[in-house]
């Protein structure tokens, strides 16, 4: 039995006023703006999809007039068609109810044509959402992690989800939370590296889309201290077939979004690839340096999407499998001067491993839960972790990592 009543009209979104012409209907959302012509007042309401306009008169004008912007109310009324550029279908209002007022006085107004300072925005982020700009991103966002996950799944990777907290550095380095776990040190994940790779001796091929942490002081435009990481590993594949794979993901993810109706481009042609010492050749770095971004932004200046490859192994963590003496067999996935992805060969031998953890100067000992797993058979295998939220910042084009990201950490910033 249906707890709805016969008579009360039916509730709609503002994409279904059209298929609803002529019905009465209840509809809910923010009150975006206020227009008064006349006896007439017109409010424009928005909801998580779009806006429409509400046409009052009477005395339900003079209630409409005074009604705070941002409030959040519930409508009910008849849909027809209308002039407005907002929407082609208007509600012509015979009740309104105020759900919830709003303050007078807000820390920034989402109906403005004058856009406000970005942390302004990221500190009142539920109220930048309903600027309908500021909410594409983030109904982009998440169609894009659907898209990823479909693709993955049906090219036959199994999902899997990794600890955050973990006793030992997965790349090493200094650039880690510490965390006290029960009075013993611990860590917050810098990524998934090692239990992918662990994973691939029974599962084949694993993906996880997951936050991870790094502990850098950076302050850029590019870089957060969490972020979100897509990162798979696939067992007897080599460096070429998970490059294959994430190109394929990056026209997928391209093509789906344009047939959702976004504002992308087409891809087409197959990512250039350059090796490091082509670049170094091209910009004047010598070998063995690290590329920077100023020389990585003017190599990609006149370039989208490219691999660079056969990155020198001192470059490369401990477990990317070595290329003849200097060379590791590697990969990062460049969008003009902006690293996306990195990848490559991981080392499948234990002894191997053992020597490149002592190259690394890094103690085996502490690796040795790790270590284990690879006497037991391991596989040829490879993969690569992408940047999400630096992939977002493409897709959307913006400049600022921070723009596609609900509540950015860096150093600076904790709150909200």
């Amino acid at each position: 039995m249906s707890l709805k009543k016969e008579s009360s009209p039916k509730r709609v979104q503002s994409p279904e006023l059209g298929e609803n012409e002529g019905k009465y209907v209840e509809l809910h959302g923010w009150v975006h703006d206020i227009r008064i012509l006349g006896k007439l007042t017109f409010l424009i309401i928005g909801d998580p999809y779009g806006y429409y306009q509400a046409v009052l008169k009477g005395e339900l004008a003079k209630k409409g007039s005074s009604i705070p912007r941002q409030s959040y109310v519930i409508l009910r009324g008849n849909v027809v068609k209308s002039v407005s550029k907002i929407n082609p279908y208007e509600v012509q209002v015979n009740y309104i109810e105020i759900v919830n007022e709003a303050d007078t006085v807000l820390p920034l107004d989402p109906a403005s044509k004058v856009q406000s300072e970005l942390m302004t925005r990221i500190n009142n982020r539920p109220l930048d959402l309903r600027d309908s700009e500021e909410r594409k991103i983030f109904l982009m966002r998440a169609d894009v992690l659907h898209i990823i996950r479909d693709f993955l799944t049906q090219n036959g990777f199994v999902e899997v989800d990794t600890p955050k907290i973990i006793a030992t550095a997965s790349e090493g380095g200094a650039e880690l939370f510490k965390v006290d776990y029960f009075g013993k040190p611990a860590y917050l994940a810098q990524s998934p590296q090692l239990y992918k790779e662990e994973l691939v001796l029974a599962l084949g091929k694993v993906f996880e889309i997951a936050h991870y942490f790094r502990a850098e002081k950076s302050n850029t435009v590019k870089h957060l201290n969490e972020f979100t990481s897509v990162d798979i590993e696939s067992a007897m594949m080599g460096k070429f077939d998970v490059m294959k794979i994430l190109e394929e993901l990056i026209k997928h993810i391209y093509s789906s979004l344009k047939a959702k109706g976004y504002q992308v481009n087409e891809l087409k042609g197959n990512f250039p690839i350059y090796t490091y010492e082509q670049v170094c050749d091209s910009t004047g770095v010598n070998f063995g340096e690290d590329l920077s971004s100023e020389v990585l932004n003017e190599f990609g200046k006149d370039k989208e999407f490219y691999f660079i490859i056969d990155w020198p192994l001192s470059l490369k963590p401990f477990y990317t499998m070595p290329k003849g003496e200097k060379l590791s067999e590697s990969f990062d996935l460049m969008y003009k001067g902006l690293e996306l992805a990195s990848g490559g060969q991981r080392i499948h031998k234990y002894d191997l491993l053992v020597e490149r953890l002592k190259a690394n100067n890094l103690n085996p000992e502490s690796f040795a839960e790790h270590l284990k797993v690879y006497r037991w058979g391991m596989p040829v295998h490879s993969g690569w972790g992408l940047g999400f939220d630096r992939l977002m910042m493409v897709l959307t084009g913006r400049n600022n990592i921070r723009e596609v990201v609900l509540y950015p950490r860096d150093s600076r910033h904790l709150a909200p």
